[in-house]
């Protein structure tokens, strides 16, 4: 017997059919003492849609009536699912992320889990039912309903899997697994066969699209394995867990992500004295806007102004700029200039600590392309340039052909 968690995402349920193919794979597959959870996305491009829909009548397509509106994408889909197996004589039942006792912080759009009371999923599976629950959406302590930002279906499979201490928590995709980029930028790309959770976090976090970062977080805090899978395929995918367990498959770079939900920020001609940053940071961190990499540059010396560089996520570029705008009464800044245009190419990999030399191929590589770098931030094991928005798919293909290719020889 195994207690599994399985995440389908809104391209594997857009249609009646699609979710038909879901539930025959699920009993196909299922042994006879399985308990199986579902957790699903919203169908196909509703969520999008949801947004468009909000944009016709808002300027501001934020905060707790949006995500009233956002989260019942979702629930259609867990009914009609739930509907799919009952009709073939699976009895099977649908939870809400408030019935399946998902708490969330009251962060709108950008909500965090809190804890997971999943005392209600464990009684429908004791009587023999599938339960299928909406992914992206928990409760906060008042009873409003927040979606937990992209992917956030991701992060509800993983966290269920892990209160529940399942034997694995799948993802299923429309990939049949971890990539070392996306193939259709690199046809040269190839699948990871595992990959640690401190790669995946990285690599989700800096752009690669088949995993939310706070799913892979919740994999790694539970040690929940994760296996990313084809939903048209019976194909293994990539196993997520702590550690390789083949030492072949562990490499310098791990592979390459890019991010174009990026745009960089600019306030120039700021006072260059102490606190000014922290004004500048704090007030973006009270509107809950996220603030990636970050270059201050010095004009001359003695010189009393600076420039303060940093990017944001597009999704917050409306709000960032309400922010920074209020600011500029408070604090000395020239000008705030905001640019759209630009992207994120990443390197990522364990295997870089204590190896040298890897950031100068990566910029030697962009050089020889033509790409100019405008900021660099690094971690242990990864490297981030930000580059022009219509140049990141050259950089990536370049960087992935020019330094994974050459270390698997």
């Amino acid at each position: 017997m195994a207690l599994i968690v399985k995440k389908f995402g809104g391209s594997s349920v857009a249609t009646p059919e699609k979710i038909f193919n879901i539930v025959d794979r699920v009993l196909r597959e299922k042994q006879a003492d399985d308990k199986i959870v579902l957790v699903v996305s919203a169908m196909g491009d509703t969520t999008d849609d949801l947004v468009a829909l909000a944009k016709q009548v808002t300027s501001k397509p934020y905060g707790r009536e949006m995500d009233r509106l956002l989260s019942t994408g979702e629930q259609v889909t867990i009914a009609l699912m739930a509907m799919a197996f009952n009709e073939r004589g699976q009895e099977s039942v649908s939870l809400t992320g408030d019935q399946a006792g998902i708490t969330s912080s009251d962060t709108f759009n950008k909500g965090r889990i809190l804890g997971v009371d999943p005392n209600r999923v464990f009684e429908a599976l004791d009587e023999g039912k599938i339960v299928v629950v909406a992914g992206f959406q928990g409760i906060t302590e008042y009873g409003d309903m927040v979606t937990l930002g992209r992917g956030g279906s991701d992060t509800t499979a993983v966290a269920l899997a892990g209160a529940m201490k399942a034997d694995v928590c799948e993802i299923f995709t429309d990939v049949d697994g971890v990539y070392s980029t996306d193939p259709r930028v690199a046809k040269e790309a190839f699948k990871l066969e595992e990959v640690t959770y401190g790669e995946m976090l990285e690599m989700a976090r800096l752009g690669a699209g088949v995993m939310q970062p706070r799913a892979v977080e919740m994999g790694f805090r539970y040690g929940v394995p994760i296996h990313v899978r084809s939903t048209f395929s019976d194909k293994p995918g990539t196993i997520i867990r702590e550690d390789y367990t083949v030492e072949a498959n562990k490499h310098v770079i791990t592979g390459v992500a890019d991010d174009t939900n990026t745009a960089k920020v600019a306030l120039v001609g700021v006072e260059n004295k102490p606190g000014v940053a922290a004004t500048v940071f704090k007030a973006l961190a009270a509107r809950n806007v996220d603030v990636d990499m970050i270059v201050q540059s010095i004009r001359s010396v003695g010189e009393p102004k600076t420039d303060l560089i940093f990017t944001v996520a597009m999704d917050d570029v409306v709000l960032a700029r309400e922010v920074l705008e209020e600011l500029q009464k408070a604090v000395d800044i020239e000008a705030v200039n905001i640019d759209e245009k630009m992207a994120k190419v990443s390197i990522i990999g364990a295997g870089m600590l204590g190896q040298p030399g890897v950031a100068a191929q990566m910029f030697d590589i962009l050089s020889q392309e033509g790409i100019n770098i405008e900021i660099i931030s690094t971690s242990e094991i990864s490297i981030s340039c930000l580059v022009a928005e219509d140049r990141v798919k050259d950089a990536v293909r370049v960087i992935h052909n020019g330094l994974l290719l050459d270390q698997r020889g």
